[in-house]
Formats: structure tokens, sequence, C-alpha cells
């Protein structure tokens, strides 16, 4: 049977190539040099696990799904993807990719998932966006792997609780457990913590709740799921950020990797907001 060799939870903050690749050395920001080095670091973590396949967990930020017609749960199954879309390449400087898709584990998880009480939308014509590419770019930047792409509403209210996104969570290694064969599979995960996009908060030096994400950081990294079932309300993501309900995303994470603390635990507070890195082993640690 395949095996769960690492799930990585992380942020995906889409500056992060063009601050970091893009910008001449003298105009890039103070932090950018200590960024660069906690994504390499990051990096690092994937590539111990050997993986032979990526399920990859993000969110579409309404460039093909809308309020009108957002699945809660959706998965893609094609033989490959094009991923980001004009604005990206045009405000974030992201490039364009061709990913492989594996559509064998892509129908297993769908029957697997459902099997679980967990009703899938499924698409063959999902197009990739940054919630998914700069996971890539940080961690895989070859992009020489395939991928099975899920993607969560975290945007269009009514969402799903902190506790349905970690029993996702949970299935989605059931599931992958379940798969015949001898694969290395690795579910990485992204999503944000406090956030505000569009709001009066946007533009501040620093993510618009500090204190949220310190102890989001310190919840992940314990793998406390009773805190944060016990501490994040939709009331409490909102009060954070317009767009904290990212932080669900990285509750399915936790979810995949169960309970205990992380083999690997780092952040960065930044412009606008901080990235997280987080990688657990199942199988126990490789390095």
């Amino acid at each position: 049977m395949a095996v769960v060799s690492a799930v990585l939870a992380t942020t995906h903050h889409p500056f992060f190539y063009r601050e970091t690749e893009l910008t001449p050395p003298e105009r890039r920001r103070p932090e950018a040099a200590e960024w660069k080095r906690k994504v390499e670091a990051y990096r690092e973590t994937l590539t111990a696990a050997r993986p032979d396949l990526l399920v990859m967990v993000g969110a579409d930020h309404f460039h093909q799904l809308f309020y009108d017609n957002y699945p809660t749960f959706l998965i893609g199954k094609q033989p490959r993807y094009d991923a980001t879309w004009h604005n990206e390449e045009r405000y974030f400087g992201l490039p364009t990719f061709v990913l492989d898709g594996h559509e064998d584990l892509s129908g297993h998880l769908l029957q697997g998932l459902m099997d679980r009480g967990f009703d899938f939308a499924v698409s063959h014509e999902l197009k990739l966006d940054h919630s998914i590419t700069c996971a890539i770019l940080a961690v895989r930047p070859e992009g020489d792997l395939p991928i099975v792409p899920i993607y969560t509403n975290i945007f269009a209210p009514p969402l799903a609780r902190p506790a349905r996104f970690y029993a996702l969570g949970q299935a989605i290694r059931d599931v992958i457990e379940a798969y015949p064969g001898d694969q290395r599979v690795a579910v990485i995960g992204t999503g944000h913590l406090s956030l505000e996009i569009g709001g009066p908060r946007q533009f501040q030096e620093t993510a618009p709740d500090l204190e949220f994400d310190r102890r989001a950081v310190e919840w992940l990294a314990d793998g406390d799921i009773d805190a944060i079932l016990e501490n994040v309300t939709p009331q409490v993501l909102e009060a954070a950020g317009n767009a904290t309900d990212g932080f669900l995303d990285l509750v399915l994470m936790l979810g995949v990797a169960g309970r205990g603390k992380a083999h690997h635990a780092d952040h960065l507070e930044l412009f606008q907001t901080t990235e997280a890195f987080f990688t657990w082993y199942p199988q126990g640690d490789p390095r």
C-alpha cells in the first residue's frame, strides 16, 4: 500500500518569487535573504521524504470558482494541469507551469472520500492558481512530480467548520494509505494565518493580528488540535482579518499529519502577513 511520507503545511505569499528572484538585490526588502533561507531549508524537508506523488491542497482565489458555484470540496482528475493565471503573472511575477496529473490516484481519492461521507465535486478542466504554484515554487520548483489537486472553499460563506476540515485531513490520510502500490505520497497544503485583503488592514507592515498568528504557529507546531477546536471559531477568524479563513486549510493538514509535534516548524513575520512552515513525517524523520 502507499505511504504518506511527508505532510507539509505552509502559507503561500505570492510575492516570495518576485521579491527573492526577480527584484534586483539592491531593491529587495530587508527580510528577503532570511525569507529565502527559510524557504530553502523547508524545501529540504520535502526532498528528504523522497516522494513519488504530491497531493496538493489549496483554494481557488475566484479565478474559476465564484459565489454562485463554489463547492465546499473539489478534486481535479486530469492528465495534466495548466498553472498560473494572467493576473498572477502580471502582479506577482509568477511563472507558468504545466504539471502532470495522476488520474488513478484522483479517482481513488474521489471514491474513497465519498465512501467516508465527503461529497466532493470533481473537475476535468481545472487550472491551478497560486495556492498551489507558490508551494511548488517553494518546495519542488522543478515541477517534476505528478500531482492531485484538492481545492477547499475558504472564501465563499457558508464555510465548513474547523472540525470538518480536520476530519477531511484524517480521511485523506486513510484513503491514500489504502491506495494499492508502493508509492510514497507527500501531502502539501497551503493556507493563511491572519490576513486582510481589500480591507483597511491590508497594507500594514505586519500581519493584521500578530497575536493570533503567534498562537496559531504554536498550535500547529505542537499538533494541538484540541486548542484549535476550542479557540478557533468563525468569529475569531473574521476578527483576525477578512481572509484568515485560509487557516482552515492548515487545520486540514494537521488532520493528515495526526497528533504530535511537527518535525520542522518555522515562521517569519513579514509585511501584510506571517509566513509559516510545518512538516510532519508519519513514517519517522528520514533526515
